[in-house]
């Protein structure tokens, strides 16, 4: 059995990762951090994994995980990775970055969006972006996978057999992403108002607009894509649900082509992919339809009148927008078919 541990184990990220990873049949969760629960036991803080482990939470020690585990997933804030993440590597041991630490190529940007300079230039550079779908055979042999955000996620997923195929233009394109209250994480104690229950709750907000940090992240990889800078608009948006991400993006198209002729292009540019489900022509994803799992439902509707193409996905942003996808890139870097401990369908209702 692979020793797995799970680095900053109390937040949603955490949680998520804690409930797929106790029914994995190929590991064995050894280990699990947090610097604010840290002597608890699992099965207090998360009552709905009573009978799975009897672990307790310790604080974060790299060095004591990396004797402990032979993977790490690592759930912490932004910018705390990259301290723990040298020293496990330099332990042999493989880490799954849940954080954006090791997300953007150019280390300048974390100073732009993250306010703060990127201290492990090394890990930084070997780093692989997690998204298996695009990076697959670059996973399989990385030790140290940068797991995508949700948006981004949501946004490429959408967009990239567009991008790709050259067909859609890698100017003028605008992406909305609405996220249920869990993409901000646990918080502790320090909730933001616009989070809580009374503000949540049946009200629609945008909130990072222009500013968002996963901006970057979502040119980076559209601009890999198609071999030429690619500059987006993206405003995010909250909405009063748990769990779930739905993006709508706009791309102004090379040439006239109609929703079958787009659809034909998804499908055979997803053809094989265990969890990009292209809807049929006439349906629309939903977020309902995909909660609970690694699923990302898409499809793509041709607006002839503006010369677009509406690009629409839906996933569950602590699924494939998070700790399911990062237990995918786990599947692949250990040469384990990807949908292992990943085959439950979605929740429904």
């Amino acid at each position: 059995m692979l020793r797995v541990a799970v680095a900053g184990a109390s937040g949603y990220m955490g949680a998520e990762l804690l409930r797929l990873l106790s029914v994995h049949p190929e590991v064995q969760l050894t280990a699990v951090t947090s610097e604010r629960l840290a002597g608890e036991r699992l099965d207090r803080v998360f009552p709905h994994l009573r009978g799975l482990s009897g672990l307790t939470m310790s604080e974060l020690d790299p060095s004591r995980l990396a004797d402990q585990a032979d993977v790490v997933f690592l759930a912490l804030p932004h910018m705390e990775s990259q301290r723990a993440v040298p020293i496990l590597r330099g332990q042999g041991r493989k880490v799954i970055d849940l954080s954006a630490d090791y997300r953007l190529r150019d280390a300048a940007l974390y100073g732009t969006w993250y306010k703060a300079d990127h201290i492990d230039a090394v890990g930084l550079a070997e780093a692989v972006y997690g998204l298996p779908e695009l990076h697959r055979k670059a996973i399989a042999t990385a030790s140290l996978v940068a797991n995508p955000g949700c948006y981004p996620m949501g946004a490429v997923l959408a967009t990239a057999p567009l991008i790709k195929s050259g067909l859609g233009r890698g100017e003028g394109i605008v992406v909305d992403g609405k996220s249920g209250v869990t993409g901000a994480g646990a918080q502790g104690r320090k909730v933001e108002p616009m989070y809580l229950y009374t503000e949540a709750n049946e009200n629609v907000q945008a909130y990072g607009i222009g500013t968002h940090r996963h901006t970057p992240e979502i040119e980076q990889e559209l601009s890999a894509l198609a071999g030429q800078p690619v500059v987006v608009g993206f405003t995010p948006h909250l909405l009063p649900m748990n769990r779930g991400l739905f993006t709508t993006a706009s791309v102004p198209l090379t040439k006239s082509a109609g929703s079958g002729d787009l659809l034909a292009l998804y499908r055979e540019f997803y053809a094989g992919e265990p969890f990009v489900r292209v809807v049929p022509e006439g349906e629309r994803p939903t977020t309902r339809a995909v909660v609970g799992s690694n699923f990302c439902d898409v499809t793509v509707v041709s607006d002839p009148r503006t010369g677009r193409a509406v690009c629409v996905s839906a996933l569950d942003n602590l699924g494939k927008g998070g700790s399911a996808n990062g237990i995918q890139n786990l599947n692949i870097m250990m040469g384990w078919d990807e949908r292992t401990g990943l085959e439950a369908p979605p929740v429904y209702p």
